[in-house]
Parts: C-alpha cells; sequence; structure tokens
C-alpha cells in the first residue's frame, strides 16, 4: 500500500506525521523526482529562495526570488523533457522579521501554483513543509 494513498496528486499540505526519509523511499518506489531543501539558518525571502533554488539544482538566476521561483518550478523543468512526478520537501522554513507570515504564505502560493500547473499536466507534484 502507498505512503500517499490518502494524499491527493497536486497539494501542498505540513509535512505533519509524514518522515522525510518515508517521503523519499516513496519517490524512489514511484519513480518519481525527490526534491528536498533544509531552510534552517535562512532568515530572508531572498536567503530561503536561494537555499530553496540550490537544494533543487536550480540555476542561480532562477532562484533569487519568488517569481522566478516559480518559473524554475514549472516552465524551466517542464521544458526538461516529460517528468515523471514530484516529491517536494521543504524543512524547517524560517519564523523571523524578515520571513513573516505573509512571506511565507506567498512561498506557499509560489509551491501552490506549481501544483496547479503540474496537475494541469497530469504530473502528480505533493509538497511537504515545515516552519521553524
Amino acid at each position: 500500500m502507498s505512503l500517499l494513498t490518502t494524499v491527493p496528486p497536486n497539494l501542498v499540505q505540513s509535512i505533519r506525521a509524514f518522515r522525510v526519509v518515508e517521503l523519499q523511499e516513496e519517490a524512489v518506489r514511484l519513480g518519481q523526482h525527490f526534491l528536498y531543501a533544509h531552510c534552517a539558518n535562512t532568515l530572508t525571502k531572498q536567503q530561503v529562495c536561494a537555499r530553496i533554488g540550490e537544494s533543487f539544482h536550480f540555476p542561480k538566476p532562477y532562484s533569487k526570488n519568488f517569481d522566478a521561483l516559480r518559473e524554475s518550478l514549472t516552465e524551466t523543468v517542464n521544458k526538461a523533457g516529460p517528468q515523471p512526478g514530484f516529491i517536494v520537501v521543504i524543512e524547517q522554513l524560517p519564523n523571523t522579521q524578515k520571513f513573516d507570515k505573509e512571506a511565507r504564505e506567498t512561498l506557499l502560493d509560489v509551491f501552490r501554483d506549481a501544483a496547479d500547473y503540474w496537475a494541469e499536466k497530469k504530473v502528480p507534484f505533493r509538497v511537504f513543509y515545515s516552519f521553524e
């Protein structure tokens, strides 16, 4: 039975009961990409975007802000060819003055937009996140 049986194929949700290693194993089992970013010690939007971009191996200019990150997660990856699906984990998103609730919601909206983009292409794109 799949670890993700109760998880819709295109969503953004708190990691809650899931463990990173289990999600990584599930990605391998499903033949999907596993993208992981650990954002501890980041304080600003630029640092968070840079950490995610580095962790996902995106070219530098494509991870400097939310719009560039959105494009990298959608059109840039799509141009690379057919995709089998994605399990994305973003851990320890900061809770700082320079990365406040509004910034966190905007970042999650970027991933929701990417989930919608891939849903239209019938490609699973599941995102799990946690805060510090």
